[in-house]
């Protein structure tokens, strides 16, 4: 029987105006799918004209400028509707799907699903489960002594992934996916026996636990810095009184 990490994998990633996953916006974003390694990937893109001004520091990360956006870009509202059916199209054919820092992509497709369609991403994916692998979380579990960084760059470096036009949506997620299966080839004695579904509750207890340790380590150096413990999706916030 295949391995998870040898079989069909979708990746999924966007650019954003920032880091707010409550206030940004998405400008890009791309779901690319690998049917097994080796094979040609197939990317679905989407250009996104935000409907705000895109700070000039997310520019300079990702090159896409106001200007561009405004004569390429697709008005939000029909672009996340499609991107949450793409998202649910993966969950009904079984396929896991790669995201790379879940709780911000996800999170901030979410909000948009809220700003612009007055609906949700659990609402699309109607009950069926999103089985999500995220690079992140897993090699910080797995490899959890190693020192430095664990951005995406680092990750390709650390597994030997080429990375072509980094912070380009389809580079990031197809990156993202061959790191996923990297990571399951080197830690393939304790990883092989498990299945997406199992891998995927696994994988929100431990970012549960990095989350406690990363809010400790900021507590003891005098941050007010807060993280969030929810994987793969962050809970809505409280409405205001």
């Amino acid at each position: 029987m295949t391995c998870w990490y040898e079989g069909s994998l979708a990746a999924f990633d966007t650019e954003t105006t920032g880091v707010d996953v409550e206030e940004d916006r998405i400008v890009s974003a791309a779901l690319v799918v690998q049917d097994a390694p080796g094979m040609r990937v197939r990317a679905t893109r989407w250009l996104v004209n935000p409907g705000i001004p895109v700070p000039a520091g997310a520019t300079e990360i990702h090159g896409l400028s106001d200007e561009h956006l405004q004569h390429n870009g697709r008005w939000p509202a029909p672009v996340v509707e499609e991107i949450a059916r793409a998202l649910a199209e993966q969950c009904a054919a079984g396929r896991p799907v790669v995201v790379m820092n879940a709780p911000f992509d996800l999170t901030l497709l979410d909000r948009e699903l809220r700003r612009h369609r007055a609906s949700s991403l659990g609402h699309y994916l109607d009950r069926r489960p999103l089985h999500v692998l995220d690079p992140r979380v897993l090699d910080k579990h797995l490899d959890r002594y190693r020192k430095g960084r664990r951005t995406l760059t680092d990750l390709c470096m650390q597994y030997e992934v080429e990375l072509d036009s980094a912070h380009d949506a389809a580079a990031d997620a197809t990156a993202s996916l061959e790191v996923v299966r990297a990571v399951g080839r080197r830690f393939a004695a304790r990883l092989e026996r498990l299945t997406p579904g199992e891998l995927h509750t696994l994988q929100a207890v431990w970012h549960a636990a990095q989350a406690r340790g990363l809010q400790a380590w900021f507590t003891r150096n005098g941050s007010e810095e807060s993280v969030d413990p929810a994987w793969p999706l962050r809970p809505d916030l409280p409405a205001a009184a």
